[in-house]
């Protein structure tokens, strides 16, 4: 008995101890990055009533944790420099090392933002291989959710330098958005990537911007309810199929379809790129397989080497030589494989790609690069393989009142990634906000400037800074080219970014001339980067630079013509390719629109159309990608898409 009352004596007073550990959260660790000339908060927890001394900068602040164990000590205002070194002392001490002074920025929103130099090494591979700037530093916020509240801590992290290959896991575009802005002032940026693709910009909004949304503010109470959400789960388990076997015969054959002695008996010939509804194959969802020999000269073999696969609609697997490389599980990502030295043998190869597409067309997307490269040699993969179908999807059955459910997607849910990736450190200081997502609310565009206005005041709020700059990317162009005036999703969401423009101390960069018809993640980041970084420039450092492409502001209507006025002309409206205007179209109160005739003359556009005698309406770019959207000002930005109302 007095054996068993020693231990667990013991036991309180090592979790007495544990529990007493003076704690900082993650974000404030080595290498941090604390913003300029304004008070700097550190946090932490400790026991509670613990004495808590914070030694930085030969000077010692002093406070005591609360009854919760929650502590806060406020620097004063520092210019920039550094590097300096922290000790948080209670019970025991912390040391966090390599701090700089400088300015930090939060980077937020989907993929576009999440895209790492890495991705796009190709293009940037001498940009990563002479990256050398200690002083511009990345934190990517790992991917969590939290729909019952907001967080108290981050889940991991580690804050780290763009040198060399160190570099590589940075957001491209907050990237450029640093180096443009650090190659200026030789002043410490850190950079907050608090990004997840796919994700809607209502996961992003915290509780204090949904006030005005009654539906929203009913969705947020709800799941913070644990029965509410038991029995949304229950519902679900009611009506959801059981999961379907594997049937794909690729898979199921004694000999696999991927395997080097597989005979393909009656496969069929399909070319790549290409889409297989393009080529011969029906409305297919399922799996196809394709196959190839290709010859590899002996001088590509034992080295390292590299697979372009373009992109895949949807997943797929790769397999040389019986052997499987990598794979792909989602439509999005170009494909760049590294293939391992001891693959590839001279002579023939065997390539084999097994395809999964779930739903629209599938396949290899065009206008993508398809080719195997070992140090200066290449092989071209284009042209026609064998393919054969492994499984065909049925179609998807509904079960009844599945569809009167709620299904919680927690990365969907409104402010779910505010609550588990902003909110752990609203207590930071800012220079600004770098903002690019919306491809995930082109279904409903009609909403996103409610919910861009929401967003931008309610961060305002949480970090306490009512003018805090917020500098966000406007979509480019993507999908099929326009050759006809038509409506579209992209263009209203454009629509929507354009008016949220009306919140004091906010900026929009125009790309419409930055994308990729086939590809929701255009290869080019650093223009997305430079242009934040003018809008920045004008914002957060006050310098006189033109920042913008013209924007739409007014029109009068005199005769047949409609005259279009402009803001952020810069030093005068032109077009970039030194042609007439295109993309200009225009309607009478039918709203049928027509190509229309335009010219620049005093800095405005004067529009028309010997169809239209008497217009009313005038639309510019009004598309998913309009083919050639060439207004601009002199300083080469372009004008954003519009219409007249």
């Amino acid at each position: 008995m007095n054996k068993l009352k020693f231990l667990i004596t013991l036991f309180f007073i090592y979790h007495s101890q544990i529990s007493g550990q003076v704690k900082l959260p993650k974000l404030i660790s080595d290498g941090i990055v604390l913003q300029r000339n304004t008070e700097i908060p550190i946090w932490g927890w400790a026991s509670n009533n613990e004495e808590i001394t914070v030694s930085f900068n030969k000077k010692k602040y002093k406070t005591k944790a609360s009854n919760t164990g929650k502590w806060e000590i406020i620097l004063p205002r520092m210019k920039a420099g550094g590097p300096y070194k922290m000790t948080i002392s209670g019970k025991n001490s912390i040391n966090v090392n390599d701090i700089l002074i400088g300015d930090v920025w939060l980077c937020a929103g989907q993929s576009n933002m999440v895209h790492q130099l890495d991705i796009h090494d190709v293009r940037y591979a001498d940009e990563i291989k002479n990256a050398n700037y200690p002083e511009i530093r990345h934190y990517k916020v790992p991917t969590t959710t939290s729909i019952s509240g907001e967080k108290e801590d981050l889940t991991g992290g580690v804050w780290q330098k763009a040198i060399g290959e160190q570099v590589r896991p940075f957001s491209a575009v907050s990237y450029f958005f640093a180096k443009k802005i650090y190659e200026k002032y030789h002043i410490p940026i850190g950079l907050i990537n608090a990004s997840v693709g796919g994700t809607p910009i209502e996961a992003w909004i915290p509780e204090e911007g949904y006030k005005n949304f009654p539906e929203m503010m009913n969705i947020i109470n709800e799941n913070k309810d644990p029965e509410f959400l038991n029995k949304q789960k229950r519902k679900l388990s009611n009506f959801s199929p059981a999961s379907p076997k594997v049937k794909d015969k690729g898979l199921l054959d004694s000999l696999k379809w991927y395997d080097i002695n597989f005979t393909p008996k009656n496969w069929r010939t399909i070319n790549i790129p290409g889409y297989w509804e393009d080529q011969g194959v029906s409305n297919l969802d399922g799996v196809v397989w394709y196959r190839k020999e290709i010859n590899i000269p002996a001088n590509m073999t034992n080295k390292p080497a590299r697979v372009f696969l373009g992109r895949i609609v949807n997943a797929d697997e790769l397999y040389i030589n019986g052997e499987k490389v990598a794979n792909t599980t989602y439509q999005y990502p170009q494909r760049r494989y590294h293939i391992p030295s001891n693959i590839l043998k001279p002579g023939k190869n065997t390539f084999v790609v097994r395809v999964t597409n779930n739903g629209g067309k599938g396949g290899f997307v065009p206008d993508k690069p398809y080719y195997i490269v070992a140090e200066n040699d290449t092989i071209d993969l284009k042209g026609y393989w064998k393919y054969k179908v492994g499984e065909v999807f049925k179609p998807h059955k509904f079960y009844g009142q599945r569809n009167s459910i709620r299904r919680i997607n927690p990365q969907n849910e409104p402010t779910s990634l505010y609550n588990a990736m902003v909110a752990p450190f609203k207590q930071i200081s800012v220079k600004g906000i770098l903002w690019y997502q919306g491809e995930s609310n082109s279904g409903q565009p009609e909403k996103y400037k409610d919910y861009m206005i929401a967003l931008i005041n309610s961060w305002r709020t949480v970090f306490k800074n009512n003018d805090i700059p917020f500098i966000y990317a406007q979509l480019p162009n993507y999908m099929d080219v326009s050759y006809l005036p038509s409506e579209s999703n992209w263009a209203k969401l454009r629509e929507s970014q354009l008016e949220a423009l009306e919140v004091p101390n906010t900026a929009m960069t125009v790309n419409i001339d930055l994308g990729e018809w086939n590809d929701i993640h255009p290869d080019n980041k650093k223009d997305v980067g430079e242009r934040m970084a003018l809008a920045g420039l004008k914002l957060a450092y006050k310098e006189n630079v033109v920042y913008s492409g013209p924007l739409y502001n007014d029109y009068k209507i005199e005769g047949n013509k409609v005259i279009i006025s402009f803001t952020h002309i810069g030093s005068g409206l032109t077009t970039n390719d030194n042609e007439e205007l295109s993309e200009f179209a225009i309607a009478g109160e039918d709203k049928q629109y027509v190509w229309a005739k335009a010219k620049i003359k005093d800095n405005k556009v004067i529009v028309w159309s010997d169809e239209v005698p008497n217009p009313k309406y005038v639309k510019y770019a009004w598309a998913d990608n309009p083919d050639n959207p060439n207004l601009y000002n002199k300083e080469g930005l372009p004008a954003s898409p519009f219409r007249t109302k």
